[in-house]
């Protein structure tokens, strides 16, 4: 029977297999059967209800990727409160953003992170509690005995916001129930047949939700386990395949090029991956060669995905056997999905347009945004900004984007934000910052900027200026100075053309 919500479905785990292994620490070879889980679970939704934490709370999560981060999850879920994770990578003014907007009344913080909320406390009114949580066991020691909290909870209750970032520059909280997560856990699992038997590596970062729909939620659906590890490390990743057994994992392109760069005679000698059926990749096309020479190098088919936050995660995938198409992003896995005009009219098969869905894995709204639901939510249909096409055969392919977002190494980047970061430099007239080529990451950030008459600004002041202000991944690489930057019609800089010209 499917569950009502996130803890039914635990609970339907615990029940059927309790002593089955469902989470292992590769930072610290812990190890957490199904029944195990579910206690330090138990002793996390104490922890948080002894905070004053209620059914529809917040609690914003700033963890590093580990075990901790997966309880936390649970616990926010098993006593009805929404879990809010926020990007480790962003900086202090950025971080204020997204716990303040989301109205997060309590956070769980490792221990790394307490100097960056240190400075902002002021800034978050709502915030009643500040808990470091570095080690469950001794979070939670004096948490150990009592009824466990439960809330009555079913499956169009909240249970995520996730902050993506917007086309105003404003992050967006995508507000996710248990039924969007609890169903697109069912369609990956059940699109790439995975069983109790699959055991899967987290090295995407926590804090998306591939990590968490991909190989984690995925996991707990088809009764299989998941290992988490800090981070993606290419030095290491076979010899963490080959120990854990690891039949498959989450990546995006940059991750294969790494591999296929530290081992181009392929799988080193000793290690165990003969269990290894596939890579799942997503975020951003993989190159083609790039996917050729995976395949060929580490004898692992790529199966590549598309989707978004707003779709919890994934929406297609490419079947992992012999229809699978490269350079398609796949078929749908459960949802609905067509290509549209301007007028939202469904175009022929190979003509492009606008993807939009529809299906139970597509979010709820935007947290009190109410121009952002009535802009993405039109005639029934969840517009994705992207611009693709269906082949006769039902596969889709995406091409552009409607909007000049960057994807760089899986990230995605508003440019709008970090032009109004160039606009407030004292020496800055006017600025655009465009994506470009980049073999490793896919795409890179590259400012183009007119300098006020008579001020004086170099490449690297610049940079930093954008560093002290924005995550490090969202600044400049480049900085080119021009006289001036193309304008169309109605005065709107014309990114794409500055982005066409920088490529060249």
């Amino acid at each position: 029977m499917e569950p009502r919500s996130i803890p039914e479905l635990l609970k339907q785990r615990v029940d059927a297999a309790p002593d089955k292994p469902f989470l292992f620490s590769e930072a610290d070879k812990r190890q957490f059967t199904c029944k195990q889980f579910e206690a330090a679970v138990g002793r996390t939704a104490r922890m948080l209800a002894a905070q004053g934490v209620v059914k529809g709370d917040v609690v914003s999560l700033l963890l590093p990727n580990s075990v901790e981060y997966v309880i936390a999850y649970f616990a926010c879920w098993q006593i009805g409160a929404l879990a809010g994770p926020i990007n480790s990578l962003l900086k202090s003014q950025e971080t204020a953003y997204v716990i303040s907007n989301s109205e997060a009344k309590a956070l769980l913080v490792n221990s790394e992170f307490l100097p960056v909320i240190e400075t902002i406390r002021n800034e978050l009114p709502t915030l009643k509690a500040v808990i470091q949580f570095d080690d469950e066991a001794e979070a939670t020691k004096a948490y150990s005995e009592g009824a466990v909290p439960a809330a009555d909870i079913d499956c169009d209750h909240e249970a995520i916001i996730i902050y993506t970032s917007g086309t105003t520059g404003k992050p967006k909280g995508c507000l996710l129930t248990h039924g969007n997560v609890i169903a697109n856990a069912r369609q990956i699992s059940s699109w790439l047949g995975f069983t109790e038997n699959d055991r899967l590596l987290t090295i995407m970062p926590l804090f998306h939700m591939n990590a968490v729909s991909v190989t984690t939620m995925s996991a707990l659906h088809a009764g299989g386990s998941s290992v988490v590890s800090p981070k993606f490390s290419a030095s290491r990743f076979w010899q963490i395949i080959s120990d854990y057994q690891i039949t498959s994992f989450g990546s995006v392109a940059t991750m294969l090029s790494m591999l296929l760069s530290t081992y181009p005679d392929g799988v080193p000698a000793g290690f165990k991956t003969d269990q290894l059926r596939f890579a799942m990749c997503g975020s951003a096309p993989v190159p083609a060669e790039v996917l050729r020479r995976f395949e060929e190098q580490f004898n692992c088919l790529v199966v590549e995905g598309y989707g978004l936050s707003e779709s919890t995660c994934r929406s297609t995938f490419n079947p992992p056997d012999q229809r699978r198409r490269p350079g398609s992003c796949g078929v749908p896995i459960g949802n609905e999905m067509r290509v549209v005009d301007e007028e939202d009219r469904e175009v022929p098969d190979g003509e492009l347009g606008e993807i939009v869905l529809r299906g139970e894995n597509i979010l709820k709204g935007y947290y009190k945004n109410d121009a952002a639901n009535a802009t993405a939510f039109r005639n029934g249909w969840f517009h994705t900004g992207d611009i693709g096409y269906r082949d006769e055969d039902g596969f889709y392919f995406i091409v552009d984007r409607k909007s000049d977002m960057i994807i760089r190494g899986g990230e995605n980047i508003y440019p709008r934000e970090i032009d109004e970061v160039l606009y407030q430099h004292p020496a800055i007239a006017a600025a655009a910052a465009v994506g470009v080529p980049d073999a490793l990451y896919g795409e890179e950030v590259a400012a183009v900027v007119v300098l006020k008459p008579g001020a004086n600004a170099t490449e690297q002041e610049v940079i930093d200026y954008c560093k002290s202000r924005l995550a490090d991944f969202k600044c400049p690489k480049s900085v080119h100075f021009v006289e001036d930057i193309p304008k169309g019609p109605t005065g709107k800089l014309l990114k794409r053309e500055l982005a066409k010209m920088l490529s060249a």
